[in-house]
């Protein structure tokens, strides 16, 4: 019987042993489960070799990228031995050993950027836990590693976003991938100014994250090719030829490039490009994007060039009922066998909609404020609750734009939800306030329904 996922397996495999072209292809054909009995005089033809003799000399090579003398080589290929034996062995250790070890994986990965921490130690808000919610960490996990790759993770603040996208490119750094973390809030307003400025900031830093010296004015030339042409050409020649394996680069805080118009309508679409360029050269499969942003894109972009509407987008939901009781552990209570506890927990993911920044503040509340559960559900959405200062500053961000205040306020007050204009909807559910359920738009959680209903 076919392993289950043996296609996908071998896929992988190809990509972590860095097998391109017609290697790779000779791989997945000759290692494919309905080929292994089969005699290389038929596989050959099926591999699309131009003859026998061509396909033994790339079967030689093949065996020498796996051999016992390179990096995750298998401990039982000699490169130099004679007779036919070496697939059989290849083919036992890929089955026996290595399929094992990335079934496991696969299913459940492991992050390990993580800290572990010791279940009975209390922990405080900023502390680095990330609690999973499946399917969202495997489907991530899995698409990182596929080439050319563009992941987007849109979620409001506070929803785990960095989180995610680190625990993606470590699980791309153990499958032989280079990761590279980018936070656009860290360059400074004068990196802005010119697009050929922060195209020449954003090239230099990923060089230095990757260890290699910045060597710009060697691939640049603004005046004759412009800044998006100088950046491709030293991405292509210089970062992904000498690196040749894949970049796993996540870029965080993507929307702060909105904020700078007349770059973003450039950046964005370069990013697209990029993407693309994948199915035309090779070398581009190597480069695998992971975005996240957190508000939707106002300036206008053509949709055959924005970045936002290619790729796999990774919606993040709020923390469920099991994701609440495995917090709860973190902080020192048994809740998963008490259906009392239980039932608070039920009710404060329906206070917070399951904001996980929103719940973290309940847990640490309860630790190390000695506040009641009842009292804690009771005041969640007045001035002096635990909330107070998270609701008041959603409230100045409203006051700021009469317009979403306004439409917020038509919002909490029915019961059904309201159609609102389309970008007004947007921002306001990028703010984490709302839900759009088809064209309706509903309080995303009874806090902020509670709230605006008193004080818009």
């Amino acid at each position: 019987m076919k392993p289950k996922g043996w296609d996908q397996f071998l896929k992988e495999v190809a990509i972590n042993q860095n097998l391109k072209g017609r290697l790779r292809e000779i791989f997945l054909v000759r290692f494919a489960y309905e080929n292994w009995r089969k005699p290389d005089t038929e596989v050959w033809g099926l591999a699309e070799a131009a003859s026998h003799e061509t396909y033994k000399k790339q079967m030689t090579e093949l065996y020498s990228c796996f051999a016992n003398d390179q990096p995750n080589g298998c401990p039982e290929l000699d490169p130099h031995s004679k007779g036919p034996g070496k697939f059989q062995v290849l083919r036992e250790w890929l089955k026996d050993i290595k399929y094992p070890d990335w079934k496991q994986v696969s299913a459940s990965p492991r992050f390990l950027s993580l800290p572990i921490t010791d279940l009975q130690t209390h922990i405080k808000v900023e502390s680095p836990i990330y609690i999973q919610r499946p399917p969202v960490e495997v489907d991530s996990c899995q698409e990182i590693l596929k080439p050319g790759a563009l992941i987007r993770i849109k979620a409001p603040e506070k929803m785990g976003k960095t989180s995610l996208l680190k625990t993606i490119l470590v699980y791309a750094e153990a499958f032989n991938c280079r990761k590279i973390y980018l936070n656009l809030r860290g360059a400074e307003g004068a990196m802005f100014t010119t697009l050929d400025k922060f195209l020449r900031w954003f090239c230099a830093n990923i060089s230095r994250e990757l260890g290699i010296q910045p060597k710009l004015d060697d691939y640049w030339n603004e005046e004759l090719f412009g800044s998006l042409v100088s950046c491709k050409t030293y991405f292509q020649s210089y970062l992904l030829e000498q690196i040749n394996r894949p970049i796993a680069l996540g870029l965080d805080d993507l929307d702060h490039i909105f904020e700078y118009p007349n770059i973003a309508k450039d950046f964005l679409p370069m990013l697209r490009y990029w993407h693309e360029e994948a199915n035309n050269l090779e070398i581009w499969q190597n480069l695998r994007l992971v975005i996240a942003n957190s508000t939707e894109v106002y300036i206008k972009l053509d949709a055959n060039q924005s970045p936002f509407n290619v790729g796999r987008q990774i919606k993040l939901p709020g923390f469920g009922l099991e994701q609440v009781l495995t917090l709860a552990k973190y902080y020192g209570f048994s809740w998963s066998e008490d259906k009392k506890e239980q039932k608070f927990a039920q009710h404060l993911i329906e206070m917070v909609g399951g904001h996980p920044y929103l719940i973290r503040l309940a847990f640490d509340a309860l630790t190390y404020k000695n506040i009641s559960r009842s009292k804690l559900l009771e005041e969640a959405s007045t001035q002096g609750g635990i909330y107070g200062s998270h609701l008041r500053r959603h409230w100045n961000n409203l006051q700021f734009s009469p317009e979403l205040a306004g439409a917020m306020k038509q919002v909490v007050k029915t019961e059904i939800g309201i159609q609102l204009e389309p970008s007004i909807a947007y921002k306001l559910e990028s703010m984490g306030l709302i839900n759009l359920v088809g064209d309706q738009a509903q309080p995303s959680c009874k806090l902020y329904h509670d709230y605006f209903l008193d004080n818009l």
